[in-house]
């Protein structure tokens, strides 16, 4: 369904830089030194490591986890390449693994092969006596990185002097934040929210407050706020790398009319599909379904048949019959690993180009070996531990996210 008005929401009219793409080798593995991009990874993991081809990795791999038994649970996110996938001992979102790793009692070590956001998450919720590692600890997430807690904090106090008080502001961060960011929503009211679940939390949110103030992805909040009735015209972008004081970017007239406030933030790779493609891979076939993440753009999502979390693409294409063809609009691994599953059904992914999520490719398997094999030693590497502070009003934050229905 169209926008009431024409508002600048197309790639063509609405840019945004992208990341430069992890590796230009598609995404099986080679070893770590042959990696052009390890200059901004971990650098610090033993050099017995980088030369390890895959199938010594794996075989180095499997004998710590035989040695390890339960003491340790590996969790796979849908991201990870096959050879992490293969030792993963439940995969998914990172919500779910979290939970997973959580009912996981029996086990001493939660190896989280994501990036950190899911590692803290997993913190959050984990036993006193559990640890969670990530194997590669530069790991992380661009969509993450773009919020901070100073600049929300900073747009915080903005709103709460342009509007007088933000006791009718619900803040809202998606999963993909920093734990700082969950603790400040628990602190103030607010919670967490996932891209299967976004819609139930604004619900929450909005019989709370008249405004909710959600970070850090723009798109999800956009597309979950139009697919609610929310006109886009009561939704305003606030641009977090403008100088204090300028209220996001945003006129005065939009932040009295807004219903949503949309954090200036993306993901790289969601961000990367277009209409274009959609266009594209219809001309191609004129029979293709397409399905996209709600990280991509807002005209991206009107575009396509369907849109919904990793786990709602999943299902999508489960069920899908016999012989259809499905263009996808998420990461790679996760279509690639989709196409082989289902030989029965034409699955692509709508970006010619081969391009990984730069973070989740950080997780090579040289760096599962190094942290399980130091299990079996006895040390623990790459432990990510959030602060008491923090853990404590994010747990909130989750809670109450655990508790819609």
């Amino acid at each position: 369904m169209a926008p009431s008005t024409p508002i600048a929401l197309t790639a063509e009219r609405y840019p945004i830089a992208q990341l430069q793409c992890e590796t230009d080798t598609g995404i099986a593995t080679i070893p770590l030194s042959q990696e052009v991009a390890f200059g901004s990874w971990q650098p610090d993991i033993p050099a017995e490591y980088m030369d390890l081809g895959s199938e010594e990795l794996t075989a180095r791999i499997h004998a710590a986890r035989e040695t390890l038994g339960d003491r340790v649970v590996i969790l796979g996110h849908h991201y990870q390449r096959e050879d992490i996938i293969a030792f993963a001992d439940e995969r998914g979102d990172s919500f779910q693994l979290a939970q997973y790793a959580a009912n996981r009692g029996e086990s001493e070590y939660i190896v989280f092969c994501g990036v950190h956001f899911m590692a803290e998450a997993a913190d959050i919720l984990r036993a006193d006596h559990q640890q969670v590692i990530l194997p590669n600890i530069a790991a992380g997430c661009s969509m993450a990185d773009m919020a901070s807690e100073p600049d929300v904090h900073r747009a915080w106090a903005e709103l709460k002097e342009f509007y007088g008080s933000t006791d009718d502001i619900i803040p809202v961060t998606y999963m993909n934040s920093a734990a700082s960011l969950k603790a400040f929503c628990g602190a103030n009211g607010g919670l967490v929210c996932t891209s299967s679940n976004a819609t139930k939390v604004l619900d929450w949110a909005f019989e709370r407050g008249k405004r909710v103030f959600f970070f850090p992805d723009q798109h999800l909040g956009r597309n979950t706020g139009h697919a609610m009735g929310i006109p886009l015209e009561q939704m305003v972008l606030w641009n977090w790398r403008g100088p204090s004081g300028n209220l996001g970017g945003a006129t005065p007239e939009a932040l009295e009319r807004a219903r949503l406030i949309l954090w200036q933030g993306h993901c790289s790779v969601h961000q990367r599909f277009t209409v274009q493609q959609i266009e594209q891979a219809r001309a191609a076939n004129p029979d293709v379904k397409i399905v996209v993440h709600p990280e991509c753009r807002y005209d991206v999502v009107q575009a396509a048949d369907a849109n919904g979390s990793t786990g709602y693409i999943v299902k999508y294409i489960e069920d899908a019959p016999a012989g259809s063809v499905i263009g996808v609009g998420t990461e790679i691994n996760l279509v690639s690993r989709l196409a082989k599953e289902h030989p029965d059904k034409t699955i692509f992914c709508l970006d010619p180009v081969v391009c990984p999520c730069s973070t989740m490719y950080r997780v090579h398997p040289a760096y599962l070996a190094w942290v399980m094999e130091a299990l079996v030693d006895g040390r623990v590497v790459n432990r990510i531990e959030v602060p008491e502070h923090h853990r404590r009003d994010a747990k909130v934050a989750l809670e109450r996210m655990l508790a819609l229905k």
